[in-house]
């Protein structure tokens, strides 16, 4: 694991800069996120660059509840201690968190970037059915193709998607044996469609 963390150094600390907003806080973090990589047993992980990743950002919202319990006690014990007046208003932000907000921000810039990089038709088809709400019949009629063509097109979307979005940590990639059995038995030869 050590070997990846080194070979991803550079992106995991602009990773965590941009979650943290701070570059000292961000090498902090990463010198733990170092030392918990080298205490992962040597299993095999699928992929390793993605589970770094996932540890990071891991890693930033436990600071981020971590600074929360603090607030929340030192404002209890301003409370208990009767120095509330010191204290700015206590309002709950209606607003997601900033960190929250960065998070899903990223995420839906890294599926708009996976379905961009479709196949064209599968592209279209994934827009159309996905995003636009038709039935795979009513985009069979607009793109012209047999309603089979439609669910050729939307496989190869999700594959490449699940793809991509594995790859970033976003999703978990299915296990070889998962596969096989949400296939039903022997796994399928990829004929490349």
């Amino acid at each position: 694991m050590t070997g990846i963390f080194e070979s991803h150094r550079g992106e995991l600390l602009r990773f965590l800069t941009a979650r943290c907003g701070d570059r000292e806080e961000a090498e902090d973090l990463l010198q733990e996120l170092w030392i918990k990589a080298s205490g992962q047993p040597a299993d095999p992980i699928a992929n390793g660059r993605a589970y770094l990743f996932r540890m990071a950002n891991n890693l930033v919202l436990d600071q981020r509840r971590a600074r929360q319990r603090a607030m929340a006690r030192d404002h209890n014990w301003l409370e208990a201690e009767g120095q509330m007046a010191d204290v700015p208003e206590k309002r709950p932000d209606p607003a997601l968190p900033a960190d929250e907000t960065i998070v899903k921000q990223q995420e839906a810039e890294l599926v708009r970037q996976a379905i961009a990089a479709l196949p064209p038709g599968a592209q279209k088809a994934l827009r159309l059915h996905r995003l636009e709400g038709l039935g795979q019949a009513e985009v069979a009629q607009v793109m012209g193709i047999s309603r089979s063509g439609v669910e050729k097109h939307l496989a190869v979307a999700m594959k490449h998607l699940r793809n991509a979005l594995a790859d970033c940590g976003l999703i978990a990639p299915v296990a070889s044996k998962e596969k096989k059995a949400i296939r039903g038995g022997e796994p399928r030869k990829d004929t490349g469609t």
